[in-house]
């Protein structure tokens, strides 16, 4: 038996809370992995509080996200021992994830732990923090570089704007963050946010075609936001669309694409190649301030799980929220 939160599914409508599971629930794998730590993402707090379509399959040990110590492998690639990353891959979704003491999953999705991170590290990165760094590499693949011009981080408060701003202020960007938490500009501004602005800015239904202002936007939030950023793009510029917090839609026209040659570069965190997953996180390695984590992220055990996916949810939290599973 082993602790998970499991969230579940009867006549009486969905439930979540921590459980005691038994080890022959698990799915098939090749590698057993005791999970040190978790996390709390976006798409895990809408499964816990049933407010998307995310789970689809009952019951579901939640938690898209896990680091921690390889136990059991007959993966050729990992033995016991290893620290091992896990991002994605339908954990969480379709087969049970990490918000446990215990995961068996297939040895091609995990990616080593970096030296330069802890587990608990590694956790307040979490999918939001990986994503983030897709993001930046999305940029970076379509000739984005410091010194271009500004770039816009919508939904800045959020896991993946947090990262994204901390690491793109890193790399010599200026970042201009939007958020509609006018309180939490210090706390932008000590990420290395050159600029706060307000997200009702970009909220609104707007011209198709706006002022020019970003040579780069991460956007996180979807809907109005993204179509007002890819207007105020400027030409030849790139956005990089990896969220619906703000829905699911995109309610704009053609015109900066046809007419500015901007870029829409969509970017998925779930199914992304390996290769590509080991360079993510090897330049978060290099290029993120681990003494930022420690403004980013807060830390709680899994029994407080529950209701803080609820906040999530309600827009209350900001950063990213690390799950010490014990």
């Amino acid at each position: 038996m082993f602790k998970a939160l499991l969230i579940e599914k009867s006549e009486s409508g969905v439930q979540a809370g921590v459980r005691e599971v038994d080890e022959a629930g698990l799915p098939e794998g090749d590698v057993l992995l005791q999970v040190e730590h978790s996390t709390l993402n976006y798409k895990d707090a809408l499964a816990i509080t049933n407010r998307g379509p995310v789970v689809r399959a009952w019951p579901m040990v939640a938690g898209i996200d896990g680091a921690g110590l390889v136990l059991e492998s007959s993966h050729a690639a990992w033995k016991p021992g290893d620290r091992a990353v896990l991002n994605g891959w339908g954990v969480g979704e379709t087969r049970w994830g990490c918000l446990a003491q215990r995961a068996r999953v297939r040895g091609d999705w995990l990616v080593a732990l970096p030296p330069a991170f802890t587990t608990r590290q590694a956790m307040a990165i979490g999918t939001a923090g990986y994503t983030a760094m897709l993001c930046v590499l999305a940029l970076e693949r379509h000739g984005v570089r410091p010194g271009d011009g500004e770039v816009l981080v919508t939904g800045a408060t959020g896991g993946v704007g947090s990262v994204a701003t901390a690491l793109l202020s890193r790399l010599g960007h200026r970042v201009v963050a939007a958020t509609g938490k006018a309180a939490e500009a210090d706390y932008l501004a000590r990420l290395g946010a050159a600029q706060v602005i307000d997200r009702a800015e970009l909220a609104a239904p707007g011209k198709p075609l706006q002022k020019e202002r970003w040579s780069a936007v991460v956007d996180a939030v979807g809907s109005h936001t993204l179509v007002n950023a890819c207007a105020q793009t400027r030409y030849g510029g790139v956005v990089a669309a990896c969220g619906l917090a703000g829905g699911g839609d995109l309610p704009g026209t053609v015109m900066p694409f046809i007419l500015r040659s901007v870029t829409l570069a969509g970017v998925d965190s779930v199914y992304a190649p390996l290769p590509l997953r080991r360079q993510a996180w090897a330049r978060l390695a290099s290029d993120l301030d681990p003494a930022l984590l420690e403004s980013i992220a807060a830390e709680i055990p899994l029994e407080q799980a529950v209701p803080r996916a609820q906040e999530l949810i309600e827009g209350k939290l900001r950063g990213r929220v690390v799950v010490t599973i014990g």
